[in-house]
C-alpha cells in the first residue's frame, strides 16, 4: 500500500492556490444544490415587499419614493445577512469530518477556510442582483450612473468578505450549525436594524440615534444611497471603510486563531 507523504511547508501561492481550488468546490456545491441560495434569493425579495408595501406610505409618503431609499438600504442588510452562512457552513463541514479528509491531503490547512470565504462571494452577488431586479420591477430607478452602481456592488462585495470574518469566528467556537445561527442572528439582528436602513436616524431615541449615526451599517446605507441616489459618499464611504479594517482587524486574527485549534 502506498503511503502519501504530505508536505512540511507549503508556499503562499499555493495556499492560495488551494484555497481557490476549493472555492469552486463552494461554487460547485451551490450549482448541485440551488436551494442553498433560498435565503439570498427569498429574503431580499420578501424584505422588499413587507416594508416597500406596509411602510412606505407612512415613512416617506408613498411606496414609490420609500423604494429610493430602501433599496441601497437593502443592499447592505442583505449582503450582512449572506455573510452568517459562512460560519454556518464552515461548523457544517468540521462537524462532518469534511475537515479531516482535507487534513489528510497534501494542500495548505488554510484552504478550506479560503474556499469557504472566497465561494460566498458568489452568494453575495446573488442576493444583490435580485434585490436590484425585483426593485426595478417594484419601481426603484438608479439617478446616477452604472459606473456609480458597479462601484457600489464591488462596495458591498467587499463589505461581505469583511463582516463574515464575525460569522468565521462564531462558526469555529460553537458546537453546532443551528447555534452559530442563533447567534449571529442575535448579533447581526440589532446592528442592522439599528441603522438607518429603514427609517431616519433622526426619528430614534437620543441614545439609538447616537448609535446608528456611527453605525457601520449606517455609514455603508448612506454610501450606498449616494452612490445610487446621488449625494455625499466621501464620509459615510470613509467611515464605513474604516469600521471595515477594524472589523477585519479584529476578527480575522482571532477566527485564524479558533479555526487552528478546532482543525489541529
Amino acid at each position: 500500500m502506498t503511503v502519501l507523504e504530505l508536505p512540511r511547508r507549503i508556499s503562499p501561492g499555493k495556499a492560495l492556490q488551494d484555497g481557490f481550488t476549493l472555492a469552486w468546490r463552494g461554487v460547485l456545491k451551490i450549482r448541485k444544490n440551488p436551494e442553498q441560495l433560498a435565503d439570498v434569493t427569498l429574503q431580499p425579495i420578501l424584505f422588499l415587499l413587507m416594508f416597500g408595501y406596509l411602510f412606505g406610505g407612512a415613512i416617506a409618503g408613498s411606496t414609490s419614493a420609500y423604494l429610493q431609499v430602501l433599496v441601497p438600504g437593502l443592499m447592505v442588510q442583505n449582503t450582512v445577512f449572506a455573510s452568517m452562512a459562512t460560519g454556518t457552513s464552515l461548523n457544517t463541514d468540521v462537524t462532518k469530518g469534511v475537515f479531516d479528509r482535507f487534513r489528510s491531503m497534501p494542500i495548505a490547512r488554510s484552504a478550506p477556510l479560503i474556499g469557504a470565504v472566497v465561494s460566498d462571494v458568489v452568494r453575495y452577488a446573488v442576493a444583490l442582483a435580485v434585490l436590484l431586479v425585483a426593485g426595478t420591477i417594484m419601481g426603484y430607478r438608479l439617478h446616477t450612473d452604472p459606473g456609480s452602481l458597479v462601484v457600489g456592488v464591488a462596495l458591498m462585495l467587499l463589505a461581505g468578505l469583511c463582516f463574515c470574518w464575525i460569522a468565521v469566528f462564531v462558526g469555529m467556537l460553537m458546537r453546532s450549525p443551528g447555534a452559530v445561527q442563533g447567534v449571529m442572528v442575535a448579533v447581526m439582528m440589532p446592528i442592522t436594524f439599528g441603522s438607518n436602513v429603514f427609517v431616519p436616524s433622526d426619528t430614534m431615541p437620543g441614545w439609538l440615534r447616537a448609535w446608528s449615526d456611527i453605525s457601520p451599517v449606517s455609514l455603508l446605507t448612506e454610501a450606498m444611497r449616494g452612490l445610487l441616489n446621488g449625494g455625499p459618499v466621501a464620509g459615510p464611504l470613509l467611515g464605513a471603510l474604516a469600521w471595515m479594517a477594524g472589523i477585519v482587524a479584529v476578527f480575522f486574527p482571532l477566527a485564524m486563531r479558533a479555526y487552528r485549534r478546532r482543525v489541529a
